[in-house]
Formats: structure tokens, sequence, C-alpha cells
């Protein structure tokens, strides 16, 4: 573990001035019935960012199976992302890529996506690793996992207080990632994430725009209690 909570206990998280937003990750099967799934999700209510996790696909299949996806996402303003792979976001014209640290550089992202592109960086429960992609030139860092997870499972459990430290010292917006439902994600929202990462709590429902409801009002809520 690379921090304790007592490390972060003097930076309070800035206060919010906009809610915080929901991030998106796909399932391993993108095919079928997912493209309707994805419509029904999208169009509950606006969500920031779609990230395509595909893992042990043929590239040139990913890419066809992503064709859809992307429209989708376009049609409803919403970001999209590919996970690890450079060379398919570049394929894909995509929003941008997420890199996991073994996945290659930001800066090798930059130069090969352009100054347009999302480059998002896993920093897991270190400081030092965020520090490291903001520097690096990346529009984002991920930490995580902050609860138990079936979708990637991680050994890393970061406490809250990691968010509200980013948050308070940082202008680079943080993701938290990791188990995340509806009901357990305002110690989050409160410690300072800018947006939720979230999979199963989504797709595992019969009605994926549901869940995405839910994480919208508490967004709102959240923001609503904030101090005047």
């Amino acid at each position: 573990m690379d921090d304790t909570p007592d490390d972060f206990a003097i930076l309070p998280p800035p206060p919010r001035t906009e809610p915080c937003k929901l991030y998106l990750i796909s399932v391993q099967d993108v095919g079928g019935a997912f493209p309707d799934r994805l419509k029904a999700a999208l169009g509950a209510t606006p969500v920031a960012a779609f990230q395509l996790r595909v893992k042990d696909v043929d590239e040139h299949r990913l890419a066809r199976l992503a064709e859809p996806l992307q429209r989708i996402c376009a049609d409803h303003g919403t970001a999209f992302i590919v996970n690890d792979s450079m060379a398919l976001a570049k394929r894909l014209g995509a929003d941008g890529v997420h890199l996991g640290q073994s996945d290659g550089d930001v800066r090798e992202a930059r130069a090969l996506l352009g100054p347009a592109a999302q480059i998002g960086r896993t920093c897991h429960d270190s400081r030092h690793l965020a520090m490291e992609a903001g520097e690096a030139g990346a529009d984002y860092v991920a930490f995580g996992a902050f609860y138990p997870t079936t979708t990637k499972p991680s050994n890393y459990r970061p406490h809250p207080s990691i968010l509200s430290w980013w948050s308070a010292l940082f202008e680079i917006p943080c993701v938290a990632i990791g188990g995340i439902t509806p009901d357990n994600a305002k110690p989050l929202i409160d410690a300072g994430a800018d947006f939720v990462a979230v999979c199963q709590a989504v797709w595992s429902a019969s009605d994926p725009g549901e869940p995405v409801r839910r994480f919208d009002e508490l967004f709102a809520a959240t923001l609503a209690d904030q101090p005047l």
C-alpha cells in the first residue's frame, strides 16, 4: 500500500462546483444485445464517458464490434474511450485511451493520438504514480479499487481520502473505480471524485438505465448538499 488515511487528514476536498459524472466501463461481451443495452444506459441521462474494455479479442474483430458502440456514444454525446490499446484508439479515431501501468507511456499516447485525445492512467493507490501521470500530460488519473470487484480483481484498496488529497492539490480530474454502486458511491463523491467508473452496477441490471438514473440522482443530491 502506498498511503494511509492519516497522510491526507489535513487536505479536505475543495468545494464542489459541478456534479460528479458517470464513466461507464463495458462488459467483456459487447456483441449480441449489448449495443441496445448501451443505448438504454446512455439514453437514461447524460453519461460522460464509455470505456471499451474487452480482453483477448483480435484487434480486427474488436474494431468491428466497436463501430456500433462508438456511433451510439457519438449520438449521445458520450466520450468513447479505448482501454489499453493506443493502436486501436488511433484506428477507430476514439476520443481517448485509458492506460494501465503496463500499457505504454502517456507521452507516447499523446504523440500518437494528438492534443485533443483524452488520456487516462491507472494509479491504483499511489500518489507517486498519479503525480507521474499528471506530469506526463494525462487528462485524468484513476484510483482504486475502492471496494471489492469481480470486473478487475485488485489487491489495491485506497482510502477515499486520496481523492481529497488529489482534488485539493491538482486540477486534473480524478476517477474512482472498483465495486462502486449507487449505494456506496457517496463517500467517494464527498471525498472529491470527479468521476465514478462503474461496470457491473449498471450492466447487471435488467434495465441498465435504472442504475444510471440512480447515479445521476445521487450526483445531483451531493452537489445540492454542498455548504453555501
